[in-house]
């Protein structure tokens, strides 16, 4: 299902992104994400400025952690080691920052350009450990897209 939600978020955003400011086109693709239903719960689109991720556009539950420092929580950790986060089980991970009580897994994928980090697409689940590696390559693609565009 992922895939198909893949190709049409890509699609989407192509055909917004002549006429469409960035916090348009950042908040399509979180509602976009997050209408693919369980297990996505929650959608979040940091953009990094300086050593800072500061949240953007969202669908879902609301947070309270609209400024996460680079190295902090999963988020944080995905911008200071360059690499996406598939966390299952957030309660086994030492430095989660908990958006609310329900979250059991986290999926980061980060949005490049040029090879610099330009932020991140962050999805929260109340499922334990649902993301396959398909669904990480289908928001990569997205992420790609989205850099592309930005």
């Amino acid at each position: 299902m992922m895939v198909l939600l893949a190709e049409r978020v890509i699609n989407l955003l192509k055909e917004a992104a002549p006429t469409s400011e960035l916090q348009e086109l950042l908040q399509l693709t979180a509602d976009l994400v997050q209408s693919s239903g369980p297990p996505y719960t929650s959608v979040y689109l940091y953009m990094l400025h300086g050593e800072e991720l500061i949240l953007e556009a969202f669908s879902g539950r609301e947070t309270e952690h609209t400024r996460i420092k680079v190295g902090h929580g999963v988020c944080g950790t995905a911008v200071a080691e360059g690499k996406d986060q598939n966390v299952g089980d957030v309660r086994a991970c030492t430095n989660y920052i908990a958006c609310n009580l329900f979250t059991k897994s986290e999926l980061v994928v980060l949005i490049h350009k040029n090879g610099t980090i330009l932020g991140q697409i962050d999805v929260d689940s109340d499922c334990l450990d649902p993301f396959s590696t398909a669904e990480e390559a289908s928001l990569k693609q997205i992420t790609d897209v989205l850099g592309s565009l930005l």
